[in-house]
């Protein structure tokens, strides 16, 4: 699979052979499977002790025949805290369940049930971000995820760009960008913040953004702007490209490029030799 490099201004300038992973087969099934591993969610939940830190003393038994009991006296079995007694009558109160005052509550959220523990093999894992890098290539998954290009031409995918784009202050980028996606793609790239119409608003869900677009730098390579999110080619994960669908707009710089397809023929080969040890 070949492309076009593009300069600054959008104009193409040398072609390369693109690695082997943007040409892969598109696993929809292992890369919502590797999405779903990679959920976490804040566990939270009442203190272990809710409804238990009462200053009374004593707790009422339920035994028969026992002092200090409410066997016998025409009393519901509600666990009591004993405000005060006077020899074997007490002046008790119901503590701790959650019908009596400062109780617990009745079936709390429990921080056991959100600790994340799926795993993922690292085959299906390497599997999965191919595939991802692949659904960037692929104009018809482009299409599908942006509703808006439906029927828009999309010029030459992927987008590559050359490395001098990095130098450039961000308002430089920003025009520099425009004439790279051209009007239509440059809609869906920059990151637009709006308030949440519905209920959404009171649950601490006020604003919603759009993905925009995700620029792939090399290893050495640093750029900081709030206008679109940038990942290292070394951190690019599943969840950058996939999350939300297959197919984001995705823009690589050529230093990406080339450390891609070292990362891929790498790991290959390591895998060649593993595999030809253990036959051995």
């Amino acid at each position: 699979m070949k492309t076009h490099i593009l300069d600054i201004t959008g104009k193409k300038t040398k072609e390369i052979t693109l690695p082997n992973c943007f040409s892969k087969e598109i696993r929809e099934d292992i890369v919502a499977k590797v999405l779903e591993t990679k959920k976490t969610k804040q566990p939270y939940s009442p203190s272990p002790v809710a409804g238990k830190q009462h200053s009374a003393s004593g707790i009422v038994q339920h035994r028969r025949h026992v002092w200090k009991t409410h066997y016998g006296q025409g009393v519901s079995r509600i666990p009591r805290k004993i405000m005060s007694k006077k020899g074997s009558r007490f002046n008790w109160v119901g503590a701790e369940i959650s019908s009596t005052v400062g109780g617990r509550r009745a079936h709390p959220p429990k921080t056991i049930s959100m600790i994340q523990d799926k795993k993922i093999n690292k085959k299906e894992l390497k599997i999965a971000l191919e595939s991802a890098i692949s659904a960037t290539a692929n104009i018809k998954k482009i299409s599908e995820r942006y509703e808006r290009l439906k029927d828009a031409k999309i010029k030459e995918i992927p987008l590559v760009v050359e490395t001098k784009l990095i130098s450039l202050k961000t308002k430089a980028i920003i025009s520099s960008i425009k004439k790279i996606l051209g009007e239509t793609l440059f809609e869906l790239a920059l990151k637009k913040k709006a308030i949440r119409s519905g209920k959404g608003k009171l649950r601490g869900r006020k604003y919603k953004t759009n993905a925009g677009l995700l620029l792939v730098t090399g290893k050495d390579e640093k750029l900081k702007t709030g206008s679109f999110d940038v990942i290292n080619v070394k951190k690019l994960g599943v969840t950058d490209l996939a999350s939300g669908g297959l197919g984001r707009l995705t823009l690589y710089t050529e230093t990406a490029i080339k450390e891609l397809a070292n990362k891929f023929t790498s790991s290959s080969k390591s895998q060649t030799k593993e595999l030809g040890e253990k036959l051995k």
